[in-house]
């Protein structure tokens, strides 16, 4: 699904010059739940840039599903987001003024979706991660947990083969935080591709596959067997 050969980031600052990512060489399968640790400035978030074409390697070669991105324009960019990628993020980035519903519903405005089949699908995601009963909220009026359901919810609308989480439980307390979980295994079991930044490893202990970065390099790529998905 993913395939990254000798892949590099390289930010120019005046004369200074920060390597993000270091001859970088990755392959990710379809049906992976991945989690990315390291430190801040260790490279994890750069990588989930590229990973969802929001930024470009500096060199090497990164294969979304066949499809080598430094190729495409930024216009083929945005549709192969639109149509490969979800994307969850920390601060849950949904517009404040805007119900639950038309939160959830905008993805597929975007995509072009007939009006009645996007009504069905954003009801049925909020149906799936338990906010039926919310659809005419404002963001404001959900507590973090519930936002960050929205966000998920969200990331599913054009039913994406690949969801990317940044940090989704970093706003979070601990009971939130192991809902939102539970929904992220659901999703794994249905068969969705899970790649999720994380510097919680009791976060990180769902995922089937732990990825760890440290100065722009991957040190650490295990994968695990038999992972207990009991959150309770």
């Amino acid at each position: 699904m993913i395939s990254m050969k000798n892949l590099n980031k390289i930010y120019k600052s005046g004369a200074v010059e920060v390597h993000a990512l270091k001859d970088i060489n990755l392959e990710i399968e379809y049906g992976e739940f991945i989690a990315i640790m390291g430190h801040s400035g260790s490279g994890k978030s750069t990588l989930m840039n590229i990973i969802g074409c929001l930024d470009r390697p500096t060199s090497g070669q990164y294969l979304l599903e066949d499809i080598e991105l430094s190729e495409q324009k930024p216009d083929e960019l945005s549709l192969i987001r639109s149509k490969k990628i979800g994307f969850v993020f920390q601060s849950f980035n949904l517009i404040p003024r805007t119900t639950v519903f038309k939160n959830v519903e905008l993805p597929m405005i975007y995509a072009k979706i007939k009006s009645s089949l996007r009504k069905q699908r954003a009801l049925e995601l909020l149906d799936k991660v338990g906010l039926s009963d919310r659809v005419t909220h404002l963001p404001n009026e959900l507590s973090g947990g519930q936002k960050q359901r929205v966000a998920i919810a969200r990331a599913l609308a054009n039913n994406p083969p690949i969801i990317l989480a940044d940090e989704p439980t970093g706003n979070l307390d601990s009971k939130s935080s192991l809902d939102i979980m539970e929904l992220f295994i659901n999703l794994h079991k249905e068969g969705c591709s899970i790649i999720l930044v994380t510097h919680e490893p009791e976060i990180a202990e769902f995922a089937n596959r732990v990825i760890v970065f440290k100065d722009g390099m991957i040190i650490e790529d295990r994968k695990k067997e038999g992972v207990s998905y009991d959150v309770v």
